[in-house]
């Protein structure tokens, strides 16, 4: 029985220590517009095999979206921390999703127009695994809260 508690708790420290770390929310929020744009930019240029003039065109395309972000983000911390949360209206609802999706479209088109045709379907391939992920993890966020809901009310 000592000889599996001792395995159990090897194994345990060496998971613990092998975990990646990953980057903190507020590190990443604390990074500006321009080093957001860079990393991502070197990231692609490293899967897509980018020639310089797409480097410095998907640098452009990329900083103008980190720009928007950072703003967005700007706008949610200040709602966050003025107290004013307040449940969106159907129409602000609306007006934020059609905002987003049109964004969307646009970058889609940007990059579209910047890469070849081969780079550009293993950049939706590479962005449609990103876009699944996330969503995955919006699941499991509501299924948590959902679940913590249930059993605060027994």
């Amino acid at each position: 029985m000592k000889k599996i508690i001792l395995i159990l708790l090897v194994l345990v420290s060496f998971i613990g220590v092998s975990q990646e770390h990953k980057p903190t929310r507020k590190q990443v929020v604390d990074m500006t517009p321009e080093q957001m744009a860079t990393l991502k930019t070197k990231k692609m240029t490293l899967a897509l095999d980018l020639t310089d003039k797409q480097y410095n065109d998907v640098y452009t395309v990329n900083l103008e979206h980190a720009k928007i972000r950072k703003a967005k983000m700007a706008e949610r911390k200040a709602i966050r921390d003025s107290g004013e949360k307040e449940e969106p209206t159907a129409e602000l609802l609306y007006a934020r999703k059609n905002e987003k999706l049109d964004n969307m479209i646009a970058h889609k088109r940007k990059m579209k127009n910047i890469l070849s045709e081969e780079q550009y379907k293993k950049w939706e391939k590479m962005h449609r695994r990103k876009g699944m992920h996330h969503k995955r993890g919006n699941d499991n966020k509501k299924r948590k809260m959902h679940y913590k809901e249930k059993h605060l009310d027994e």
